[in-house]
């Protein structure tokens, strides 16, 4: 009897928090003719209404948006897989686009690790950055790609340090029906 006191707590807690976290939520019915995305999940502060600009106009002079805060959009090419702090943004998921480096303010937040093939709204500052060849070799580790080393293996790097993220993961896309040929 005893027993019974001690683990119905447990299984009580175990299931809510199975049915709270449950990642099927979303699941549409069979039959159902769209999949609509997942909400946007925020990490971080929330994100001004700032319409966002396009992640090629910083990419293509940043210069011109260093130290200025701005809100972009992009797709999650890569994030890091030990703790979340830090993603690749890229206007495209094509890898031969140049992407930049998203940091989080003051180590603040993190992202989840599998953050990679979703879709990024964030506010944040252009910063220009110099990576040692260490660093660099760290973040090749974890799935990020430099378009532009030095011979020493260094690298230049756009980098927005955020403050919020939104991400939001894409519908699948539709397969078409497959019907067996006789």
């Amino acid at each position: 009897m005893r027993a019974f006191f001690v683990l119905t707590p447990l299984f009580v807690f175990l299931g809510a928090t199975y049915a709270s976290n449950s990642i099927n939520a979303n699941v549409p019915a069979a039959g159902t003719p769209s999949v609509q995305a997942t909400p946007a999940r925020l990490y971080g502060e929330a994100i001004g209404p700032t319409a966002a600009i396009p992640l090629d106009s910083v990419l293509a002079a940043p210069l011109n948006y260093e130290g200025k805060t701005v809100t972009v959009t992009g797709f999650v090419r890569a994030a890091c897989t030990k703790k979340g702090c830090w993603m690749e943004l890229a206007p495209a998921e094509v890898q031969a686009k140049q992407g930049c480096r998203i940091t989080f303010k003051n180590y603040g937040f993190f992202v989840p690790l599998d953050s990679a093939g979703t879709i990024a709204r964030l506010e944040g500052q252009v910063e220009l950055k110099k990576l040692t060849p260490a660093a660099v070799t760290h973040y090749e580790a974890e799935g990020a790609s430099f378009a532009h080393k030095e011979a020493d293996g260094s690298a230049h790097e756009v980098r927005i340090v955020a403050t919020g993220v939104e991400l939001t993961r894409p519908a699948p896309l539709k397969r078409a029906a497959v019907s067996p040929s006789n």
